[in-house]
């Protein structure tokens, strides 16, 4: 996987993927951005909720369970001090689904335990994780 970020002005990058795709992250006015874009820890957290997600909605699919819509919100606590780490992650998942709340929980869990790559890099940091499963 290769990425690359360029400096724009004042704050303002633009990032672009190997896959060919662009995002324009920024600072607050606070330290020179423009607020043209989220921060950079906004779009890690955005990566880790959408890793868990795509996860479940393969699983359930794989299971032969329909996904009529899936959202993953997350809100993070960080340290106070730098490294500004997360120090505590909370994810809400909200599914409507024809499985059953076990199998949404099961596809929940095995990502955040086995499949998702973004989240095993915010534990092995130290930071909690915990989430609840609202079915739609």
């Amino acid at each position: 996987m290769r990425v690359s970020v360029r400096l724009l002005e004042g704050m303002t990058f633009v990032g672009s993927s190997e896959s060919g795709h662009g995002l324009v992250l920024d600072a607050s006015p606070e330290v020179g951005g423009s607020d043209l874009g989220p921060r950079p820890m906004e779009v890690f957290l955005i990566g880790a909720a959408a890793c868990t997600a795509f996860d479940v909605a393969y699983l359930l699919r794989k299971w032969g369970r329909r996904v009529d819509s899936l959202e993953v919100s997350a809100e993070a606590e960080r340290a106070r001090d730098h490294p500004r780490v997360f120090t505590r992650v909370a994810l809400t998942f909200r599914v409507k689904t024809d499985a059953a709340r076990e199998e949404v929980e099961r596809a929940v869990r095995l990502s955040q335990s086995r499949y998702c790559s973004a989240f095993a890099m915010i534990r092995a940091s130290g930071a909690s994780v915990e989430y609840s499963v609202e079915l739609v």
